[in-house]
């Protein structure tokens, strides 16, 4: 497990409260992954193989850096095709800072977007005709 990263401490009378990296982490996969126009995060083979095992890694494709008061992140992300990225790095960008902030009262200075690919639709596969009823 991650080093524990961040300290919030009421007036030092009820002790201070740890949040791991990982769980901020997690938590701007999964801010990142409700933005329409995205397909996936890029989480390269390791996120893979995991994936295939049925263990899904909500932090894939997510690379943080947690201090006592500030997060910055990285994602590496892949969008679907058609969409304009700029927009959609945007959206991520807004979506990804306020969930963070929200849940864990660290302050987000940066969310830098790295576009990893291209995320095409696949073709529906027609029924083929039964030869023999």
């Amino acid at each position: 497990m991650a080093e524990d990263t961040k300290v919030l401490d009421k007036k030092g009378v009820l002790g201070a409260v740890r949040i791991a990296d990982e769980v901020v982490s997690i938590i701007a996969g999964l801010a990142a992954t409700e933005v329409d126009g995205i397909a996936g995060m890029s989480g390269g083979l390791v996120g893979g193989i995991a994936e295939m095992l049925g263990k899904k890694n909500f932090a894939k494709g997510v690379k943080v850096e947690v201090g006592e008061k500030e997060a910055a992140i990285d994602l590496y992300i892949i969008v679907k095709y058609g969409v304009r990225i700029p927009d959609v790095a945007l959206s991520v960008q807004e979506n990804v800072k306020q969930a963070i902030e929200n849940m864990t009262g660290l302050s987000v200075v940066e969310v830098n977007i790295h576009v990893q690919g291209v995320g095409f639709p696949e073709p529906e596969k027609e029924e083929e005709e039964v030869r023999v009823r």
